[in-house]
């Protein structure tokens, strides 16, 4: 099966949670249901962060992940603007308790403030084992080339980047392909734009009002995505999969891994269903000029320009 991470920003209730950022409230024994599913079809590499939820998040796939030795976790630490020692340590070990682990598979510096300094505190926690593999998100390509010198300089290496990239947001192939070329793994989120994507929300049935993705894709823009989420339509029915599975495919035939959000144990059955698909050289591209014509290039406040 290909690489991709199950992502579960849109899990926690608290702060930077599912109610704030996605509009909605999300139902405990529903998600309990997505992970047992998503497990089931094989789907054990799963994504998380301090900060979704203000750590509900982590604590709910804690309680989930109990007893499956063999389900991979990623989590993040949220560095402040100003350099705090022992902050990483500190994170990692809170993350480590709610997730109920003693290392993470792969831990990642959310954004790169005082990144020189964060990653020469991660290194012991990387010599002693406790984080298998250390990535860095929300980065450029300067970023990334001065993670791979201040570990090489310990002998360690850089594992991973996971910058935001969708059909819509279509500027890393640079990164990916120097990411590709140095062994390093690139992990797409927000490739459904928070389902904006997904073909469930329209200009007649927009994000919920006053959540974040509300202000960060409008109701206009679903105007503007319409020829686009009609093309996707057409090559979803060629392969019989659901068109909400397109912008995963294309984000793959890219050279990119998935990070792919699911609340619902359906979400799950659609990716199983679409995730051995590949499309072909000239439906990414009808795809990617659809999507140029739109003239959206979504961007997250968060990251850098």
């Amino acid at each position: 099966m290909k690489d991709v991470l199950i992502g579960t920003w849109a899990w926690g209730p608290g702060m930077n949670g599912t109610r704030m950022v996605f509009g909605n409230k999300q139902d405990p024994q529903a998600l309990k249901e997505s992970f047992e599913e998503a497990v089931k079809l094989g789907f054990l590499n799963w994504d998380t962060a301090a900060v979704y939820g203000m750590g509900s998040c982590e604590k709910f796939l804690g309680g989930l992940i109990a007893g499956h030795d063999e389900i991979f976790i990623s989590t993040k630490f949220m560095p402040s603007k100003k350099y705090k020692k022992g902050a990483l340590v500190k994170s990692f070990e809170e993350s480590m308790s709610r997730l109920g682990r003693t290392y993470a598979d792969l831990f990642w510096i959310h954004v790169p403030n005082a990144l020189e300094q964060n990653l020469s505190e991660a290194v012991p926690l990387m010599k002693d084992g406790r984080i298998k593999s250390l990535g860095v998100s929300n980065v450029s390509l300067a970023h990334i080339k001065l993670a791979q010198e201040i570990l090489a300089k310990e002998g360690l290496k850089l594992g991973a980047v996971q910058n935001h990239f969708s059909i819509i947001r279509n500027d890393q192939q640079p990164i990916i392909d120097y990411c590709n070329e140095n062994g390093i793994k690139y992990y797409a989120y927000m490739v459904l734009e928070q389902g904006a994507l997904a073909g469930h929300y329209s200009y007649d049935n927009p994000f919920p009002a006053f959540s974040f993705r509300s202000f960060l894709f409008p109701r206009k823009n679903f105007k503007k995505i319409e020829a686009l989420l009609a093309c996707m339509r057409d090559v979803a029915s060629k392969y019989s999969i659901d068109p909400s599975q397109v912008p995963i495919l294309w984000v793959i035939a890219k050279g990119a891994n998935p990070i792919v959000g699911i609340t619902k144990p359906s979400h799950a059955k659609k990716l199983a269903a679409a995730i051995d698909v590949e499309l072909t050289p000239e439906e990414v591209d009808m795809i990617t000029k659809e999507a140029a014509a739109t003239g959206i290039r979504q961007q997250g406040s968060w990251e850098p320009q």
